[in-house]
């Protein structure tokens, strides 16, 4: 839909101030019959002051309004920002009296959503928008902010062009026999090939820390009940998040938060402890506590250090990274825990912690001077579009090599291509772009 829309920019709630975003071609003139005034003799990025009035006149809010003429603006278009009080109350006044005046409220993302259709972002720098608004850690904004400046851009748009030149020599060969053009012009053909698909690969390698920087480090303390696990994820966090009891099954359910580890955002999970029990309600948070231990990045195995070791609950064939941590170590540590190795803490006296962030860190080589300096972090969007580019350059060569008709190497090349293009959103596919956008708040 196009036509001219509005909606509130600023969070939902009480402030100092709210933001209200008109965009679209009528956006002078929705805007100027909010504020009985003529916008059109309004400087671009000027701040002047006005009064927003409902249809009979009465003032509803003193504000400053800034108008950005197109095509230099967010979205392209003209877009006009009133910037009011900010209570719930008088900015949906506001909001409402926009809505009256001829604009329409926006849908999730359908700001940014112009603003790539109208070539002021490629998609890459579009979804970097959400990045930079949800960035957890340091490392995190900073990645969200070099895909915003357009560097997974850049380097996916060189790729397809480099693509696009091994696609147009094949095809030239298809269309000009008569001017002998050899496709396998053999090694130079083919290495151009592989440098691409190294190129594809090097992209690869960052999707794991990027959805690290995304989403966090999923780190699960697991152990039997009234070993310390609900302490430790106080002491790692640095406040009482969960409830800690003597009681054995005082935690029944898995219990979540994030802790900023060095610029590394780690999940913790806390969950029920592992025993055979007959109340229905534990045994489901035991249930629960074998999913998040399938599902994680790392366990935090937790004992009780002051008692004989009855044998370690994770098994061998984890695919996860793992640390044993010896809590109770303040109460006198059994010597059958001595061959067993692990970090030793004591969560009553706050003892030992930065042992284990030093450990967890060492064991998720989170001090690799790597992160949060590459030029690119991908997700899994474009993870997808690089592996079928990768699988498409990979037969095309094949095909090539193997002396088969030429036209189905070019077939191969040419989706290869297509997906690396996705990637910057150089695609006309509705379904991708609403799939994108509607992750997107209202406003943005």
């Amino acid at each position: 839909m196009i036509g001219t829309i509005v909606a509130v920019a600023t969070p939902f709630g009480p402030g100092a101030i709210s933001v209200v975003r008109v965009s679209g071609p009528e956006a002078l003139q929705v805007a100027g019959a909010a504020l009985g005034e003529d916008l059109g003799a309004v400087e671009s990025r000027r701040v002047v002051r006005g009064n927003v009035r409902d249809g009979a006149g009465a003032i509803l809010d003193d504000v400053l309004v800034t108008c950005f003429r197109a095509p230099a603006s967010y979205t392209g278009e003209d877009t006009v920002e009133i910037s009011g009080h900010g209570g719930v109350l008088v900015t949906q006044r506001v909001l409402d009296r926009l809505v009256a005046c001829g604009a329409r409220v926006a849908e999730a993302g359908e700001f940014t959503q112009r603003a790539f259709l109208n070539g002021k972002l490629d998609l890459t720098q579009a979804e970097a928008v959400m990045d930079v608004i949800s960035a957890q850690t340091d490392l995190a904004l900073r990645a969200a902010q070099q895909q915003l400046r357009g560097r997974l851009g850049e380097a996916t748009e060189a790729l397809r062009g480099e693509v696009l030149g091994i696609v147009a020599h094949v095809e030239a060969f298809i269309d000009f026999p008569e001017e002998d053009i050899d496709p396998a012009t053999g090694e130079a053909l083919r290495r151009q090939i592989e440098e691409c698909e190294r190129r594809c690969a090097a992209l690869l390698d960052t999707a794991e820390q990027g959805r690290i920087l995304r989403e966090g480090v999923r780190t699960v303390i697991y152990g039997e009940p009234n070993v310390g696990k609900s302490s430790l994820l106080n002491l790692l966090l640095g406040y009482e998040r969960a409830i800690v009891s003597e009681l054995a099954g005082t935690t029944r359910d898995t219990v979540e938060e994030v802790v900023n580890l060095g610029g590394i955002p780690v999940r913790l999970i806390d969950t029920a402890g592992m025993r055979e029990t007959e109340d229905e309600i534990e045994r489901h948070g035991v249930e629960r506590t074998r999913k998040k231990v399938a599902e994680a990045d790392l366990v935090l195995e937790v004992v009780d250090a002051s008692e004989a070791p009855r044998g370690l609950l994770v098994a061998e064939e984890l695919g996860a990274h793992y640390l044993l941590v010896r809590n109770k170590v303040d109460l006198g540590e059994h010597a059958g825990w001595e061959e067993k190795g692990g970090v030793r803490i004591s969560c009553v006296k706050e003892e030992g912690g930065e042992e284990l962030v030093r450990a967890i860190r060492s064991e998720l080589s989170l001090d690799s001077g790597s992160w949060g300096q590459e030029a690119v972090a991908v997700n899994a969007r474009h993870q997808d579009c690089l592996r079928r580019a990768a699988a498409g350059l990979g037969a095309g060569r094949a095909a090539l090599e193997a002396g088969e008709s030429v036209e189905f190497a070019a077939l191969d090349l040419r989706e290869a291509m297509d997906a690396v293009g996705e990637i910057a959103g150089q695609v006309d596919t509705e379904e991708l772009l609403g799939e994108i956008f509607g992750r997107f708040c209202i406003g943005k």
